[in-house]
């Protein structure tokens, strides 16, 4: 399944309290329930003005169709084309 990272600008991002943030990915799982098993968010990070999520999808337009049920921004979305990590230094 391909993977994806949607880069989200949400001025604040930073800030967000606890229960905020707890209440958007609660909005994220409802809608990700909504649009079947294909669809999987894997874990985001935020940072001070933006939001970084990896998902796994079928296609980019599942992804946008999430951002647009959800009243999520996705400003940009990138294919994971490899992933490395330190084991690939070995």
């Amino acid at each position: 399944m391909p993977r994806y990272v949607i880069e989200r600008n949400i001025p604040g991002a930073g800030s967000l309290s606890p229960q905020e943030l707890k209440a958007i990915s609660q909005k994220s799982c409802s809608v990700l329930d909504e649009l079947g098993p294909h669809i999987q968010w894997v874990q985001s990070y935020v940072t001070d003005d933006r939001v970084y999520c990896v998902y796994t999808a079928p296609s980019e337009a599942l992804i946008r169709e999430h951002a647009t049920r959800g009243g999520f921004p996705a400003d940009r979305i990138s294919k994971v084309s490899s992933i490395i990590d330190p084991v690939t230094a070995e």
